[in-house]
């Protein structure tokens, strides 16, 4: 009895928790069952006992839909002997999150900071991660700060993926917000007594790596280096090789060359320590591409060949890059020479690459080699783009080739391919220049007819053709095939009012405007260079001592650096892109490129003074000047014979933070030929080539015609040299030039070296070269009979 009665003690204490756990799944089948049909309507808090296991069991079940869990949650709260737990809290909104209720999160985090619960981390990288998902990033930082008023701290990989996502969803504003609210906290964590949350930590390297990538993006200079200055102020935080060249590149493209040499100079540095810190194939790419946009393509050549040493091989894009440069500063010869090495180690070139090249060559007017890389091009299978052949077209107008630019144009509109709204843009310009402003209208009529829209580059050049020839009865038929339609009254209004402006006021001003003045003299040009340059060698000089038993794998870069840091060169003072006279902008278009508009409107017609009340008027407004305004400024003043006023020019450009391009030093050098002061020109020169620029096949055509002037014929004869071994093929121009001066000079047997020259490299004359022939030959019958004369005086005596 004693077992039997044991037994069924035993066999009794089993089936009491199974019951239980019966009687607990019968309850929740029945509320499951309620909340299915009707809600919580029929729920009654005094009839039913409410535990965190039956909650929670509620909230697991699958068959009960979301919003009935909601309802049940919220019915629980109001249970005045239940209160929820941090365990219920993370399971609703886990549910939430899943199921995109989204918008009842911000009133249970109230409920819950009002219960005083606080979850765990986990739940809120939940929340974190559906908000950003669902890009509602104005939730995602009221979590955070509801996150910092309950002491709930993020694991550091939490941070580091709210910030990459942030980032990718093109959320900066948000990001930088988090990253500072994080440096912040961080920098006051060591300090006794201060109120420091506990997520005092930064993200790690590849979210800082994301954030500055996505501020380079945007432009947002300030930012990027108030990140980077940051950043280098905790020892603790290190910059990876990946790191390293985002800012090389972002500080090089904004002009702060000494930046990006430094921070190449303390890698070389590091990698001696540690090998992860050596630069890669990316670090010297970038630094190329830095060099090469600020013009210092001699130096970027000098960091290729280092490249090549330094047991890293050029990628396709490493020779892309330093073919841009060599093409963009007339150096065709070793553009040509890294092309072929770039096939002979078997990369094939593409589209951008013979692009490059074609400009290139068509600037230096090589016009031959320029046509058979087309013909290679064509043979090897590369795709030609508009771009290419809008090239072409461009390059062989500007080369004195108009009937086959304009064969080719005709050739590719039959064939349906390869022409756009820059194609015609070229084509009306050119007509408008040549004065056929019938045959440009009809191409505006063709270009609109063909959908493509009529820019503010087309607008400007028939504008200036019909004020040029006073024909305005073309107008209202340039109206109707602008798709813009209020484009053309808009500057018509404003060209009148601003005329009305400037014919009305009281106190006129004379042809030229005391608007720029210069800050520098132009007698002390040639001694600040010559200064200047001596300065350089002494530092020069210092560096090579210093650093005489100090190996270094790049030491072009490293002497580079220490000359950017003790000149203080920290702004880019040339570049290599010319001004653009309009940018695409669409219907915001109507600010300083209509500003460049009116400019060549008024300077064509020498009209300074509205040209200048102009300027100052949009200066007035904020509106920033490019290097195209300035550069038009320039050229008018110049012609004008206002060259004092033209330095000063200059001199504002330099304080505006706007580098100067081939364009601006073309016209000072021109200024200073009819000057005839050929001395300053070599000091502008000198300035020119000390900021990374070089020389153009105008500007040397300038330079010979100044020194000429100025009876110094060896220099003129060494620039020649220079010009041809430089890669760029004299034009009709420069032979004309050469032909003058020497004559001129008195040097007819070498004024007809050159005439034998021209025609020899089937360079054909043009009017300007039969008024200098007929001016060599009056000087040579001239010097003849002087010659006779001395003869008979001789034989008389």
């Amino acid at each position: 009895m004693r077992h039997g009665i044991g037994g069924f003690v035993a066999m009794e204490s089993r089936a009491t928790p199974t019951l239980s756990r019966l009687a607990d799944l019968l309850l929740v089948a029945s509320i499951t069952k309620t909340l299915s049909e009707s809600g919580t309507r029929t729920l009654q808090h005094q009839s039913l006992s409410i535990s965190e296991p039956l909650l929670l069991q509620i909230l697991r079940s699958r068959s009960v839909h979301p919003s009935n869990k909601l309802d049940f949650f919220k019915w629980c709260s109001l249970s005045p002997n239940f209160s929820h737990s941090p365990s219920t809290y993370s399971q609703i909104f886990r549910i939430l999150c899943r199921s995109g209720y989204l918008h009842e999160v911000p009133l249970l985090l109230s409920s819950m900071k009002r219960d005083g619960v606080d979850v765990d981390s986990h739940t809120f990288k939940v929340l974190l991660d559906a908000f950003i998902r669902s890009g509602k990033f104005d939730d995602a930082l009221d979590i955070l700060d509801h996150m910092e008023e309950l002491g709930t701290s993020l694991e550091l990989n939490t941070y580091n993926s709210v910030l990459v996502a942030l980032v990718r969803k093109n959320q900066v504003g948000l990001a930088l917000s988090i990253f500072f609210k994080l440096f912040d906290a961080f920098s006051t964590g060591g300090q006794e007594g201060s109120a420091v949350p506990s997520f005092s930590f930064l993200p790690n390297a590849l979210a800082c790596n994301e954030l500055l990538v996505a501020l380079r993006k945007s432009d947002m200079r300030v930012e990027f280096k108030k990140v980077f200055d940051k950043l280098r102020t905790i020892r603790s935080f290190e910059f990876n090789v990946c790191g390293y060249n985002i800012c090389i590149h972002a500080f090089g493209c904004w002009g702060y060359l000494d930046t990006s040499l430094a921070l190449f100079k303390e890698m070389k540095q590091r990698s001696l320590v540690s090998v992860s810190f050596s630069p890669d194939l990316c670090t010297y790419n970038s630094l190329i591409h830095v060099l090469c946009l600020v013009g210092k393509v001699n130096d970027a050549l000098i960091v290729w060949e280092e490249l090549k040493g330094s047991g890293h091989e050029p990628d396709a894009f490493t020779y892309r890059l330093i073919i841009q440069g060599c093409c963009k500063s007339y150096r065709m010869d070793d553009a040509t020479a890294i092309f072929n090495e770039m096939e002979y180690n078997g990369f094939v070139p593409d589209t951008i690459v013979y692009n490059s090249l074609l400009d290139g060559l068509f600037k230096a007017r090589r016009v031959v080699e320029a046509c058979q890389f087309f013909d290679k091009m064509v043979q090897e299978g590369v795709r030609a783009s508009p771009w290419t052949y809008n090239i072409l077209i461009d390059g062989l107008f500007r080369n004195g080739r108009a009937e086959a630019s304009y064969t080719l144009f005709c050739d590719l509109k039959k064939k349906g391919q390869f022409v756009d709204g820059v194609t015609y843009s070229i084509i009306i310009l050119q007509l408008c220049k040549e004065g056929l402003l019938e045959e440009a209208l009809q191409l505006v009529e063709e270009m609109e007819a063909r959908g493509f829209v009529i820019d503010l580059v087309t607008v400007t050049s028939l504008l200036i053709a019909m004020h040029k020839q006073g024909q305005w009865e073309g107008l209202e038929r340039l109206m109707k095939h602008i798709r813009e339609g209020d484009l053309v009254p808009n500057v018509l209004k404003w060209k009148a009012n601003m005329e009305d402006s400037v014919k009305y006021q009281k106190n006129k001003r004379k042809d030229y405007s005391p608007l720029f003045s210069p800050k520098e003299d132009l007698s002390e040009i040639i001694s600040s260079r010559a200064s200047s340059v001596a300065k350089v060698d002494d530092i020069s000089e210092n560096t090579e001592e210093k650093d005489d038993d100090n190996w270094s794998s790049s030491p072009h870069v490293d002497l580079l650096a220490n000359l950017a840091k003790s000149t203080g060169d920290s702004l880019q003072p040339f570049s290599l892109s010319p001004g653009q006279r309009v940018q695409a902008k669409g219907d915001n278009s109507f600010d300083i490129d209509m500003v460049n508009t009116f400019l060549s409107i008024f300077l064509a017609k020498g009209k300074l003074s509205l040209a200048c009340k102009l300027f100052e008027i949009f200066s007035d407004m904020g509106v920033n000047p490019v290097r195209y305004t300035y550069n038009s400024m320039l050229s008018a003043f110049v012609k004008k014979g206002y060259f004092e006023q033209a330095w000063g020019i200059f001199n504002e450009m330099g304080e505006k933070v706007c580098p100067a391009d081939i364009a601006t030093y073309n016209v000072i050098i021109q200024g200073l030929g009819k000057m005839g002061r050929a001395d300053l020109a070599s000091s502008v020169l000198e300035k020119l080539m000390e900021q990374g620029g070089y020389l153009d096949i105008v500007m040397y055509n300038t330079l010979m015609n100044a020194l000429g002037k100025a009876g110094r014929m060896d220099d003129v004869n060494k620039l020649f040299e220079q010009m041809r071994s430089s890669g760029i093929n004299p034009d009709v121009v420069s032979f004309n030039t050469l032909i003058e001066v020497h004559s001129k000079a008195g040097r007819f047997k070498d004024a007809y070296k050159f005439l034998k020259m021209m025609l020899d490299s089937g360079c054909s004359p043009n009017h300007v070269t039969d008024t200098i022939l007929d001016f060599l030959g009056r000087e040579i019958e001239k010097a003849r009979y002087e010659k006779a004369s001395i003869m008979r005086e001789k034989n008389s005596s």
